[in-house]
């Protein structure tokens, strides 16, 4: 069980290392910064040579050619060579187009104080120049060669647009420094663009390897897709691996729903799927896609909590997730009918925690060791807890309720304890009679909340159950586990609104993953989130729930939707290992290859020119 929870660590390293690159400022922002570092760099560029009114306006001409011929480069490619490109719109051109001009001015200024030094050696001026179009044409295809998803043609007018372009004023301005373009200029633009072209084929074969190696995949591939993801929230391109790398599966959905007067008024959904592995990708969106879908179709509360299950059997796409949604419709309907239900019964063992209510024949319990830190917990647990409820001919809907996370979690030790606990209570509900119950339910979502504080689109979900005078709530939050002590201040809170008992689940929704740059890559409910405005809105919800109350009648129902494409645990470990071990081996070759084709381009020019 130590290996579901060593994903986790492997996925939130990867999503570290990648959602770190993916930050830039506005296109405004950028274009104002172009535009003063043109003007900074055009007038150290020129100045030095001729320190009078006439110097800064010829740098400043400098300056400003180079910004214009930079602008309308971006613009051509944006608008042509990458039109088509998810990638790279015109902010993202204009973003490779300042750091583009960050490396030259940087080096054309070197050359500059290095011939003022030398008594105006104008030749090694140029010469810097043209070092620093080498470099940055280097750059430029080492930036659309893993990025982008344009072929090899377009890729190499978009890297060379710019920079070529930018060559342009040293001829007209070669008189204004005394230098005259020499005739083996054009050999080496020739001999620069191939030492640049074959760089970057090394430098992508040499990185592809890491993937194809593990998984058959090229690594620059698997990159651009994440990037993609990144950027611009398109999943098709990382789900192709998925869907690629996973397998069919028969999948296990539960189902136990409220009605009143023949009319659904409450859902409890806990599908044997993982709502993961990150951001919008697989089935991360699934508890918020059940509930809204279900609340549109039933127009009723619906609550879809985590089932215990881990990493093993994340969906490998949304069109999977969309598939298991069609497939929970098509069974609402159909299920035996009762209307007694026993009270809400808690029991403790050690530090683990089993709630059990019996409505009819089914079983519904609640697993946690809150207020310690607690993880996914294994189907091996489900199934245990299902079989010795069969023995009392009982059927079973168990539930991780996901709701504590500080430090470090042992599952096996957990297991032990919610074994025991898990009998006891319900050993302790069936010694109870059964009545008829009352139901009520309220969900409420916050705009406040976003996916960035930990929240998702589903919001919070209350169900109340009055059985005689005992009313419990189970709460139902769209968040990925909560911090500690959270729950028992939301449970004391509930109290007061008269509400005895109950538990406070989470869905473990990972739309949440991937989103903020933290050390977990997410934030648990609790952990941004005004505790005090969280607990507000539950109180409201649970009111209004209060308010609903009314005779109902279960339904207890659990159908398979068979030949779902599931991508597992091992999967989801090996992709986040090379995109890891990709990154790494990135800035490995690009300090060895381009450390040799910078030496070579060095050599180029004192021997060339």
């Amino acid at each position: 069980m130590a290996y579901g929870v060593s994903l986790d660590g492997y996925i939130s390293k990867a999503l570290k290392r990648y959602s770190s690159l993916f930050t830039l400022p506005s296109h405004a922002r950028i274009v104002f910064l172009l535009c003063a570092l043109c003007v900074l760099g055009g007038t150290l560029a020129i100045l030095p040579f001729h320190l009078s009114y006439y110097g800064l306006i010829l740098s400043l001409m400098f300056g400003g050619i180079f910004l214009f011929v930079t602008l309308s480069s971006d613009f051509v490619i944006s608008h042509s060579s990458m039109k088509r490109d998810p990638i790279f719109n015109l902010r993202r051109c204009s973003a490779l187009s300042l750091f583009s001009c960050l490396i030259w001015f940087g080096v054309i200024f070197l050359g500059s104080l290095i011939s003022v030094f030398l008594e105006n050696q104008k030749n090694l001026w140029v010469r810097f120049f043209f070092l620093g179009f080498c470099g940055v044409l280097m750059l430029r295809l080492l930036v659309f060669f893993t990025i982008s998803f344009a072929d090899f043609g377009r890729i190499f007018f978009s890297s060379l647009l710019q920079p070529a372009l930018c060559t342009i004023p040293i001829f007209f301005m070669g008189s204004v420094i005394g230098y005259d373009p020499e005739a083996q200029l054009p050999i080496f633009f020739l001999i620069s663009i191939v030492i640049a072209v074959l760089t970057m084929f090394l430098f992508t074969y040499f990185l592809d390897r890491v993937g194809k190696r593990t998984l058959g995949i090229p690594s620059s591939s698997l990159f651009k897709a994440f990037f993609a993801n990144w950027t611009e929230g398109l999943n098709a391109p990382l789900e192709a691996f998925f869907e690629k790398l996973g397998n069919e599966q028969n999948v296990r959905v539960s189902m136990l729903t409220f009605r009143a007067n023949k009319r659904i008024k409450a859902v409890m959904v806990v599908p044997a799927l993982h709502p993961g592995p990150f951001k919008n990708l697989g089935s991360s969106f699934l508890p918020s896609l059940i509930q809204t879908t279900l609340e549109n179709k039933l127009q009723c509360v619906v609550s879809v909590p985590h089932g215990l299950v881990g990493h093993e059997l994340d969906l490998s796409s949304q069109f999977q997730s969309q598939r298991v949604v069609e497939g929970i419709l098509g069974f609402i309907d159909s299920s035996p009918i009762y209307s007694k239900a026993t009270p809400f019964v808690r029991t403790r063992k050690n530090e683990a925690t089993a709630n059990c209510q019996i409505f009819g024949n089914c079983a519904l319990l609640t697993l946690t060791i809150a207020p310690k830190s607690m993880e996914d917990l294994p189907q091996e647990l489900d199934l245990f807890i299902v079989k010795e409820a069969e023995k009392q001919g009982l059927s079973a809907l168990v539930i991780d309720a996901h709701n504590s996370i500080e430090g470090s979690f042992n599952v096996n030790e957990a297991v032990v304890s919610l074994r025991k606990a898990a009998m006891a209570s319900l050993k302790k509900a069936l010694s109870y009679k059964r009545f008829p119950f009352e139901v009520g339910a309220a969900t409420v979502v916050p705009k406040e909340f976003a996916l960035k504080e930990g929240m998702g689109h589903g919001g919070i979900s209350v169900i109340v159950t009055g059985v005689g005078d005992q009313k419990a709530a189970y709460v139902t939050i769209d968040g990925n586990n909560m911090i500690s002590g959270l729950r028992e201040k939301i449970l004391s809170e509930l109290g007061e609104v008269g509400i005895v008992d109950g538990e406070v689940l989470t869905t473990d929704t990972h739309s949440v993953c991937g989103v903020v740059r933290t050390a977990r890559g997410y934030h648990p409910i609790g952990e941004v989130i005004n505790q005090s405005k969280l607990i507000n809105y539950i109180r409201q919800a649970a009111v209004k729930a209060l308010d609903s109350m009314e005779p109902v009648e279960a339904s207890w129902r659990t159908e398979i939707i068979h030949n779902v494409n599931v991508i597992g645990e091992k999967q989801i470990e090996e992709l986040c290992l090379v995109a890891d071990k990709t990154a790494k081996q990135a800035k490995r070759l690009a300090v060895s290859l381009f450390s040799v084709a910078s030496v070579l381009l060095i050599l180029l020019f004192m021997f060339l020119i």
